[in-house]
């Protein structure tokens, strides 16, 4: 049996295969991001997953691509307790974009991959390999056009009154967004990229609002400037983009 892991900070998709390639169960996890959760979460998450610990030691393989693994020490992380659950089985982790690369692209077709979600980046694959310019320092200063960064700006313009009047009422309608709530989610919680990421459905349901029309096109242009324009020739290039 086979493990095939879809990882990114909010949550994640485990599909299990056989060696033909048939489909035996999907399940859901919350987001294992090893930058931001310590071991023994990331270990707690995976194991109260009734399906997945019923079938741990049947597991001959395991493919898990996930945000927050682009560097050795989380990656390593990540593959340590993959090993202590799966003990049966091989253990593969790669960043999401790997994941993003295999799903839109044809082998062997140079291509620009974007993935937006809780969290941004992008790379460029080169028909062979996949390579990144920027190195993600993390949600606070980068994840331009994400969840967390619409979040983010949202929580910013409304305690600044920048956002109009019948928009700022009807956000405070949806959400609980007292000082104290919002404090202690940032700054006493896990998983605080997770929690401003909450709401950026706010901009998805009013995006035809003029103020959230413009949130969306300074987001878009400064992912498009800070990451996509880093490559040579991107204006040659198919550019695919995945993300929830």
């Amino acid at each position: 049996m086979r493990l095939i892991v879809d990882s990114g900070s909010t949550k994640t998709d485990w599909i299990a295969i056989d060696d033909s390639g048939k489909i035996l169960f999907e399940t859901q996890t919350l987001g294992l991001n090893p930058q931001v959760l310590s071991e023994a979460i990331v270990e707690e998450r995976i194991i109260n997953n009734y399906e997945l610990y019923r079938i741990r030691n049947e597991v001959d393989s395991t493919y898990f691509y996930g945000a927050g693994c682009g560097t050795e020490p989380p990656r390593k992380l990540m593959e340590g307790v993959l090993k202590s659950i799966f003990q049966n089985a091989t253990v593969t982790v790669k960043e999401d974009t790997y994941a993003a690369v295999y799903a839109t692209t044809d082998p062997g077709e140079p291509s620009v991959v974007c993935i937006i979600g809780t969290g941004s980046n992008c790379s460029l694959y080169d028909g062979e390999a996949v390579h990144q310019k920027i190195t993600s320092l993390g949600y606070i200063l980068m994840d331009d056009a994400s969840g967390n960064y619409f979040g983010r700006q949202l929580l910013r313009d409304f305690y600044f009154n920048k956002i109009p009047k019948s928009l700022a009422e009807s956000f405070a309608e949806e959400f609980n967004l007292g000082a104290e709530e919002i404090k202690t989610n940032l700054y006493k919680k896990s998983n605080p990229n997770t929690y401003l990421a909450t709401f950026a459905k706010f901009v998805i349901v009013h995006k035809n609002e003029p103020y959230i029309q413009a949130l969306i096109n300074k987001g878009l242009g400064l992912f498009i400037e800070n990451q996509i324009l880093q490559f040579e020739k991107v204006k040659e290039l198919p550019i695919h983009f995945i993300g929830s």
